[in-house]
């Protein structure tokens, strides 16, 4: 499906860690409506503070904090109320996100909570425990520490890692509260499924979806299959 760009005004914070200008400017968003955005999602996309990055970031990461952003945007929550989130991405992929996470919001999806792993200290366990939606986290692979996450590249988000489980290659759920999720038949509030919402809207932008691999990731979709 070829997704028409629509121009919708973001709020847009150039700078990394304490920017200094903010400007008004017009983004190309795939098959996102207008109305969604400015209403529903209210997106803000900005440069990350530093306080956003902490322990996520260090010398020698792949991307620099200059390539990322924080986006701040609306979400429903698993008690039927609308909550703010924040979710830290490379530059490029801001555009997709939004076209999913509008999606999400006007089918309802429910997203247990959206914050960068910088509020776990970097660490992945704790954040997938707190049933975390994230993205970004310079990391190695969780069950696989020869390979880089790719998280670190900022261009693969998990989405409430507790109803939807990571299986490592060693058959271990994670977070270890997901392991009743294992079951796929069953319907749960947050679980995402084939053909559901959330699948959907990342087929449209062109991602992949960590459910169908052999060592099944529920949680997990990403821009380069990875």
């Amino acid at each position: 499906m070829r997704l028409a760009p629509l121009a919708v005004a973001v709020v847009v914070v150039l700078g990394a860690a304490a920017p200094s200008c903010t400007r008004t400017v017009s983004l190309p968003q795939p098959g996102l409506r207008a109305e969604a955005q400015s209403r529903d999602l209210a997106a803000q996309v900005t440069g990350v503070p530093s306080a956003a990055l902490g322990a996520t970031h260090r010398p020698g990461c792949p991307v620099g904090p200059d390539r990322l952003r924080l986006i701040r945007m609306n979400h429903w929550g698993f008690d039927g109320k609308v909550h703010r989130g924040e979710i830290v991405v490379h530059e490029r992929v801001v555009r997709p996100l939004l076209h999913v996470f509008g999606e999400a919001f006007r089918a309802r999806f429910p997203i247990r909570r959206m914050r960068p792993v910088s509020a776990y200290g970097g660490d992945d366990a704790k954040s997938m425990a707190d049933d975390n939606t994230s993205a970004f986290n310079c990391r190695r692979v969780t069950g696989d520490a020869s390979r880089l996450s790719r998280h670190t590249y900022g261009d693969a988000v998990d989405i409430n890692p507790v109803e939807n489980p990571y299986v490592d290659r060693f058959g271990t759920a994670h977070p270890p509260a997901s392991r009743p999720y294992l079951r796929r038949d069953r319907t749960a509030p947050g679980m995402i499924r084939p053909g559901d919402v959330i699948t959907r809207a990342f087929a449209e932008v062109g991602w992949r979806w960590g459910g169908r691999w052999s060592h099944r990731d529920y949680q997990h979709f990403s821009a380069t299959g990875g």
